[in-house]
Order: C-alpha cells, then structure tokens, then sequence
C-alpha cells in the first residue's frame, strides 16, 4: 500500500480523497482508471502525457485505465481554463483527430490494460430527454460557484448555455463507465468533482478524484499548447523533439523530470545534488532528452541524437542523417528564400529575408548574407535554418 500510494502520488497536485483511495486499493479488485482527452487537434503532446504517464502508473499496479475520447464533448468545447465561449468543432475533424489519438496513446501505455471509447457511445443515445434529465442534476448557482464561470460572469462576459452541458456529460461518462478513478489537469477539477457528485445520484460509489499540474511549455510560462507554438509533439522526429528538449531552461527541466520522466525520484534528488556540485546542467538534460526520444521512438535513438547533436554543436560539424529532396524549378535558377519556402525549411518569404539579416541560414556551413542570392539549377547543397533544420536539396 505505501509503495503503491508513493507511486500515485508522485507528480499529482491533490487526491480526493486519499482515504477513498486507500479504501479502493485495499479491496484487491482491478480498479476501471478514467482520463478524458476531446480531440480538438491532431496531435498529442508532452503536455498529454502528464496524466498518460499517470495511467501507466496505474497500469503497473495492475488497474484497468479507460483511455475516453471526447468525441461528443469536443462539440460543445471545454470551458475550463477559458475566458470565452470556445467554438464548436466539426463532427469530421473530431473523428479524424480521434484516429491519431488512438495510434499514438499506444508509445505509453499497456494495451492490454487499456480500453479506448469514444463518449458519443452513449451521449449520442441520450437525446433530448436524456439530456434534460441530466441538466436537472445541477443547478446555475452550482454552476457559478466554477472559477473560471465566476470570473466572466462577474466581467459581464458572455457563457454560452451549451458550456454548462460540459461537466454535466463529463460526469455522465463516470457513471457510464462506472470509474473508480479519474484523472485531470488542474484546471479540470469542478469537471471531475461533478462525477463524484453524479455518481451519487446514481447510487455509485463515487471516483476519486486525482488532478496532475498543467505542464509549462517551451516558453517555461505557458501551458504547453500548439495554438501558442511551444509544444513538442509525441510524433516529432528524433533529432526536432531531441532538440527542443535541449533548448528548455535549466529551471524547466527539472519540472519536466518531475511530471514527464519516469526515473526514480531518488536518481532525480540526486542529480539535483550533483548539479548543485557543479555538473553541467547540459549533461542533465542529456538524460531526459534521451529518455522521452526513447519512449517515443526506438531505444537507442536517444544516443543517435545526443552524438549528432554534440557533433552539431560542439564540434561545427554538419550531422550525418540529414534527409534529402528534390525539386524542379522554370528557368535556370531560384532565389534562396523561394527555395527554402518551397521546401518547407520557412514559412513566408519575410521569415527567410529577416534570418539572412539575423545570419541564421547556411549553405554547406557556410552563413548567407544575400537575401537575393540565387541557386543555380543541377546544384546540390546542405542548407541550414537556425540551429535545428538541415535538408539537402537538390535543384
């Protein structure tokens, strides 16, 4: 049970109740472990893998996790966190999203301890009576009490009567599944104590609640978000996710080995430790990088990136995996930018003009200075874009 409970804990914000929890674990039964994710973009990040990471942990006691897409409540949009009404979302992009979700939990979790369901399996059943059954549970003032409601409310700022439907369905999903557990972020927690209470009202014995903290990005300030551009995607190449890793601060890493690492928390002390001693934090953030690389792609290429990124930066050399392409161009010759544009190393043509200005494109090594510099047609060169991206291109 101690050892059990240092597991679960570990990373967690709060646990309602521990006592509820205990009184689960000591029933020896397989518990049903629930986390929600709406499929509102088609890629998961490291910030989905904080409460992923706590489902493995579960898995590792032997529980069942229910891995719920929110195929239906990613119609109505989650208010949580949110000072505006969010936009429903396509039913088509919802179902496509989904699809990718189901591929990519699989880099962490147990399949033979997961069950994946989509909510529209029996919200889509409830209809219109349904539904005014479960609005009956739970009434405005309740409702106001959230955080988040409270504060555009008191602001004057327009809720939307759909969003009151959000934890109302969510906590329906507990009941459905008969969750022992749920899991959530932070900014999740009125959602997830709706559950409890629904749970009640349907003569369950209610979840316990267990919220993980919302990961800081790239930025090491705001939630991980690819709407804000400082994620890192589970799905990334190597040597990109690899990278990014190695670009976050000193500060941030250790909050990445807390919530995203699955190292003994003892070894992590201790690295504290050595740091403090004077060890380059470099080195530390050697063995996270490698780690998550790892756990997403094959064992091993954790190693393959750490060596090409010592030999990038280190040593000025060019690394040996780069991709290559071709393209055909009209007329003897491209402008560098076009080129780079066409490939996909910018994304406008004022980007590239304004890193030559900063010197942050190579051709072989080689910084360029022209912003009109032009590539001959049947040339072959390596070109560089910031620190990161290489491709050899062939015109």
């Amino acid at each position: 049970m101690k050892e059990a409970l240092k597991l679960i804990k570990r990373g967690t914000d709060e646990v309602l109740t521990e006592s509820d929890l205990k009184k689960k674990l000591k029933s020896g039964r397989q518990l049903i472990v629930k986390a929600g994710f709406d499929p509102t973009a088609p890629d998961l990040h490291l910030g989905h893998t904080v409460l992923l990471n706590k489902m493995r942990h579960f898995q590792d006691l032997g529980h069942k996790v229910v891995f719920l897409i929110g195929d239906f409540t990613g119609r109505i949009g989650d208010p949580s966190g949110t000072n505006k009404t969010r936009p429903t979302l396509d039913a088509k992009d919802l179902e496509k999203n989904a699809k990718t979700y189901e591929k990519q939990v699989f880099k962490i979790l147990k399949k033979d301890l997961t069950e994946v369901r989509f909510n529209s399996e029996w919200c889509e059943k409830l209809g219109a009576d349904g539904l005014i059954r479960l609005a009956s549970k739970y009434n405005v003032a309740r409702m106001l009490e959230r955080d988040d409601f409270s504060k555009r409310f008191s602001s004057n700022k327009s809720i939307a009567i759909h969003e009151f439907l959000y934890p109302l369905v969510q906590g329906y999903d507990s009941v459905e599944l008969k969750a022992d557990i749920e899991l959530g972020g932070t900014d999740q927690k009125f959602n997830l104590l709706v559950g409890r209470e629904l749970q009640r009202d349907y003569e369950q014995e209610p979840q316990v609640v267990i919220t993980v903290p919302i990961l800081e990005g790239l930025d090491g300030v705001k939630k991980m978000s690819k709407s804000l551009n400082n994620f890192v995607a589970i799905d990334e190449e190597p040597q990109e996710m690899f990278g990014k890793i190695m670009s976050i601060s000193d500060d941030l890493m250790w909050r990445w080995f807390e919530l995203l690492s699955f190292m003994p928390e003892e070894k992590i002390e201790k690295l504290k430790k050595e740091m403090k001693d004077g060890k380059n934090p470099r080195d530390i953030k050697f063995l996270l990088a490698e780690e998550l690389v790892d756990r997403f792609h094959k064992n091993g290429d954790g190693q393959k990136c750490k060596e090409s990124f010592l030999k990038r930066f280190q040593k000025g050399q060019i690394p040996d995996d780069i991709k290559s392409v071709e393209i055909k161009i009209d007329g003897d010759s491209i402008l560098l930018v076009n080129l780079l544009k066409e490939v996909d190393m910018i994304s406008s043509i004022s980007e590239g003009n304004r890193l030559v200005s900063q010197g942050g494109i190579k051709i072989n090594s080689e910084k360029v200075e022209d912003p009109k510099l032009e590539i001959r047609k049947n040339s072959e060169n390596i070109y560089q874009v910031g620190k990161r991206k290489f491709l050899k291109v062939k015109v």
